[in-house]
């Protein structure tokens, strides 16, 4: 008879729950997604909403792919990406707090050949500077040259002394890939398991989190995963390549669901605690939300949000008064977010395979400010004609860029431009020739190449075999009637600068 009383009590509590949500959660929220989906040409979204210990919305929408029509639900699989770094980071302030490191360490303790462009950087740079992006370089510096290539994660980490920083080391904010991978590399120096095996064993199987794979390689043979699609350069979704970027696992490989990651944010909500076990210790979890970078401390114009700043793996804000924890991530087809606002027993987490829209995260704030009881905005509404602008401005470049290619005579002859080309950081290029057009093959990427078709004014058009890349304009540089050297763009979403290659 107890057992029977607890049993209806806790459904009773579960009942309350439903009914206690706001009713955009309520009422609205299908209507928005299935419209949102649409405006943003999103073929899947899965989200899960946890609040007060419960599980009160898990959810898919759309489908997993365009061509097989299977829909999405609470176990289809998407690339995380950059939500990865909690995991990486919570696992290195646990061990911390079990005396295995200190994040104050310096990573030349663990790696003495490890250097920076600076030896002073070198000498001073910690596990914690690298949990914090605080190397001064360039948000995404070094990723076209690490991202889906076959270089080790010790190639990678070598690679680092050839960044150059634009900012000062500790005082300049720039997200770093690099220094994430550096920082996940110490868990095998004092547990002997590898990142992978080492985040597997601590978090993800005591949690449950029985369909999440700590790696992404060969995600395509994953039952459940969701097919990878961008429109950034065309005006159809594309199917891409699934990203393997297992060589920097620590920053972002993992492959996960809604109904696993529902686990993880009620760890977060519960103290570190899962079923009433301790399964993270609470100062480590307090250790990852300190605020380890200053990112701005000005009213946001757009949101609720006055300081903006990073702890370790997350990002931390003000949202509505509330302290708030969230992490976007994005690789080549997927972008995903998770976010917790612990005050209010409150986490989200929403997950989509279109890598070319906003409504992955203006969905967040929708739900965050129905929680939060903020004014209700339409964010997706809002948003959506200046992307749509910004958008049809970069088709229309490339068409008429497209437009200009007519079979016109490059300046030298199509020999001229043939050749090896090598650039410090990232290394060699091989330009072939292909009829009247040039071919360029990636060294330590064996499936990337790009096309090149002359258009006019000393100007060829770009075109990458993978749609994420992209399409630019190229420019070769001449001296004495030699072609000397060749500067080359890739996606924002991957690197913003160009990189200059040498001809050989």
């Amino acid at each position: 008879m107890k057992k029977l009383f607890l049993i209806s009590f806790s459904l009773l509590v579960f009942h309350f729950c439903l009914h206690a949500q706001p009713s955009f959660v309520k009422d609205s929220i299908d209507n928005y997604i299935n419209a949102g989906i649409k405006d943003w040409n999103i073929p899947g979204l899965a989200i899960v909403i946890v609040k007060d210990g419960q599980v009160v919305l898990m959810k898919g929408y759309g489908v997993r792919n365009i061509e097989t029509k299977e829909p999405v639900d609470e176990n289809t699989l998407f690339m995380i990406a950059s939500n990865s770094k909690l995991f990486t980071a919570t696992s290195l302030a646990q061990l911390e707090y079990d005396k295995k490191l200190s994040l104050d360490d310096k990573i030349t303790k663990y790696f003495p050949w490890y250097a920076d462009y600076d030896s002073c950087t070198t000498n001073l740079v910690t596990i914690k500077d690298m949990l914090g992006h605080h190397l001064g370089t360039k948000t995404f510096q070094g990723d076209f040259t690490f991202w889906n290539s076959t270089l080790s994660r010790d190639s990678i980490m070598y690679k680092m002394r050839l960044m150059k920083p634009t900012g000062n080391f500790r005082q300049q904010w720039g997200y770093c890939n690099s220094c994430f991978l550096t920082a996940g590399e110490v868990i095998e120096k004092v547990t002997g398991k590898p990142w992978e095996v080492y985040v597997y064993d601590s978090i993800m199987e005591p949690l449950g989190m029985i369909n999440t794979h700590a790696l992404g390689n060969n995600m395509e043979q994953m039952p459940d995963a969701s097919s990878p699609y961008t429109n950034t350069f065309s005006d159809s979704l594309e199917l891409l390549p699934y990203d393997n970027v297992d060589n920097l696992a620590p920053a972002g490989a993992i492959v996960s669901c809604v109904k696993d990651i529902s686990k993880w944010l009620l760890m977060q909500l519960d103290s570190g605690k899962a079923n009433g076990k301790q399964i993270i210790p609470w100062p480590a979890i307090q250790r990852t939300r300190d605020m380890n970078t200053i990112i701005r401390s000005r009213k946001n114009p757009f949101l609720p949000i006055n300081i903006y700043g990073y702890g370790l793996g997350i990002f931390i804000s003000d949202y509505g008064g509330h302290l708030t924890y969230e992490h976007t991530g994005g690789a080549d087809g997927f972008v995903t977010n998770t976010c917790f606002v612990p005050d209010k027993n409150l986490a989200i987490s929403i997950l989509t395979n279109n890598d070319n829209q906003e409504f992955f995260e203006l969905l967040r704030y929708q739900i965050l400010d129905a929680y939060l009881d903020l004014p209700y905005r339409n964010y997706s509404n809002l948003s959506l004609p200046a992307f749509m602008q910004n958008r049809k401005k970069e088709l229309d470049d490339i068409d008429a860029m497209k437009a200009r290619v007519k079979n016109n005579a490059p300046p030298f002859l199509i020999n001229a431009y043939v050749g090896s080309y090598t650039n410090k950081l990232f290394g060699n290029i091989f330009i072939t020739r292909m009829g009247n057009n040039l071919l360029i093959k990636f060294g330590n990427h064996k499936d990337l190449t790009a096309t090149l078709q002359y258009m006019d004014s000393g100007e060829w058009l770009m075109t990458y075999n993978n749609p994420s890349f992209g399409i630019f304009p190229l420019r070769f540089t001449t001296d004495d009637n030699k072609v000397t050297a060749v500067t080359i763009k890739v996606n924002d979403f991957l690197e913003t600068d160009p990189y200059v290659f040498i001809k050989q």
